[in-house]
């Protein structure tokens, strides 16, 4: 059930423990989800629950978990070495954490943590802590995988493409089904079977999905009603493949068609085309973020975008799809072939009542970049 080749975990795998050299680092204790599957190929919802993994400098690996997940580790990942803490009343798993490594001989090593980890709860973490208090030391280390997950090998890229193919098949659906009448529920229905039915995955968020009022909201909420005769209906998701991501946004119009709108599609298109032009090799993701602001600034929209405008994707598990470095002004990262970024302009009239959107996923290759999902260049009224 690996859906990578042994040599390609283990390549990542030797460069994580470069990179721990190069920090003086003994190890590292991970706690995201993202980072287990991408270094051994585990995969799981069981961080849910307390879970945490060891990847020595040396290249040793050991899991602690449940016994629910005990299977899962054996059939879906190389790790060989995996230990169990077991639900009882007063349970620590931090304490068998540390008896892992006590086997590991990590007494007085300095190990890096991922802390920002969706499984490792503020409760989780002083719980973690106080186990490896006078144990060994340890500093915050969260960035260590993440960075290195964020240009991805051919094999990584190959899914990113499958899933914006699946993505484009979701967006025709829903360009096909946006009427009045219809359930904005069945819709969103009817795009999922479409990626399921494709051999994907549910995405790691809900997906924003809204019209009138509810079309200017860009986080999911529940209850949903009916397509009116005069709509706008945004649409922001994303098909998953093997757990990565490809992304698209646009907004749908219903009957007749507000000529404000038709002027804030066309200054999303000119905002999303100087910003992808700037997703290529030794530009920086502040950059990227700037030209859409200045476009949509130079158009009149100011103070009607947001602060960020778009994200890195990869493999990524609940809550979110969205992963770090997101992309807002003055944001030093470096572009480079085999990043990947959805990148979406957003144009919300708390006045008007009127919604824009326009954003599709992006591959950096050497020259410029290779679109993965492809937004509508012309509105679409229904």
């Amino acid at each position: 059930m690996l859906h990578f080749s042994q040599p390609e975990l283990a390549r990542r795998r030797r460069a994580a423990c470069r990179e721990m050299a190069r920090q003086g680092l003994d190890g590292l204790l991970i706690f995201r989800q993202e980072s287990m599957y991408y270094l051994t190929g585990y995969d799981t919802s069981g961080y849910s629950m307390f879970q945490g993994m060891y990847l020595g400098a040396d290249g040793s690996l050991a899991l602690c978990t449940r016994s629910a997940d005990l299977r899962q580790a054996r059939l879906t990942s190389v790790v060989e070495d995996v230990r169990i803490w077991r639900d009882r009343e007063g349970a620590n798993p931090a304490e068998d954490l540390r008896d892992m490594l006590e086997s590991h001989r990590c007494r007085g090593k300095r190990l890096g943590v991922e802390y920002h980890a969706y499984g490792l709860t503020a409760q989780r973490g002083k719980m973690v802590d106080a186990a490896l208090n006078g144990f060994c030391r340890t500093e915050d280390a969260s960035d260590l995988v993440r960075l290195l997950r964020l240009v991805k090998s051919p094999a990584e890229l190959a899914y990113v493409r499958r899933a914006g193919q699946l993505a484009d098949e979701a967006l025709a659906v829903a360009n096909r089904t946006t009427v009045p009448g219809a359930s904005v529920g069945a819709i969103y229905g009817e795009m999922q079977h479409a990626i399921l039915a494709g051999d994907g995955d549910p995405s790691a968020s809900r997906w924003p999905l809204g019209s009138g009022d509810e079309a200017l909201l860009v986080r999911y909420h529940t209850g949903h009603g009916k397509v009116g005769r005069n709509d706008q209906v945004t649409f922001e998701f994303a098909a998953s493949y093997r757990h990565y991501h490809a992304a698209l946004m646009h907004v749908a119009l219903i009957g007749k068609v507000d000529p404000r709108q038709r002027e804030m599609f066309a200054a999303c298109v000119e905002a999303l085309a100087a910003a992808t032009e700037k997703l290529r090799p030794g530009r920086t993701v502040g950059e990227v973020f700037d030209a859409h602001a200045r476009t949509l600034m130079k158009a009149g929209y100011e103070g009607h975008f947001l602060n960020a405008c778009g994200y890195t994707m990869g493999a990524t598990y609940p809550p979110t799809w969205m992963d770090w470095p997101m992309v807002y002004t003055g944001n030093p990262q470096v572009l480079a072939p085999g990043m990947v970024f959805f990148i979406h302009m957003i144009l919300l009239n708390s006045r008007t009542g009127l919604s824009m959107c326009l954003g599709e996923t992006s591959v950096i290759t050497a020259k410029g970049r290779e679109a993965v999902t492809h937004a509508p260049r012309r509105l679409v009224v229904n």
